[in-house]
């Protein structure tokens, strides 16, 4: 079986033109993680095991401090402007169902089926 090099995972995420603020955010989550990677090669198979960097789930990872670890930076992220002033900039809560570190293990899910999808149709 054949993986795929983070490199050109990296350079697949790069060539994105997302549009919208969370968007960019979860792209900026999947390169984040593709680089605190100690492993060259990505398979199909085991992408979700090795994103997760040990931790059993993405609501782990994020409340884990394997991702950020600050409201704001959080907030500044994966919102808006305007999002950014409803939310004071991260002070306020990001909805009545979420902290921002489970809106970030959402955005991380989410980067790693970005992730996952690019490999899978190259391998």
């Amino acid at each position: 079986m054949t993986g795929m090099l983070v490199s050109d995972v990296v350079a697949a995420l790069g060539a994105r033109r997302d549009r919208s603020a969370w968007d960019r955010g979860v792209t900026a989550y999947a390169i984040d993680m593709l680089e605190g990677l100690e492993v060259e090669e990505l398979f199909p198979r085991t992408v979700e095991k090795t994103l997760l960097n040990g931790a059993p789930t993405w609501h782990d990872y994020s409340w884990g401090g394997c991702a950020l670890i600050y409201d704001a930076d959080i907030a500044e992220r994966l919102c808006c402007p305007s999002e950014l002033r409803r939310t004071r900039g991260g002070e306020r809560r990001p909805n009545a169902r979420e902290e921002w570190l489970d809106t970030q293990a959402r955005a991380c899910f989410q980067a790693a089926h970005r992730i996952k999808r690019i490999v899978c149709r190259n391998k």
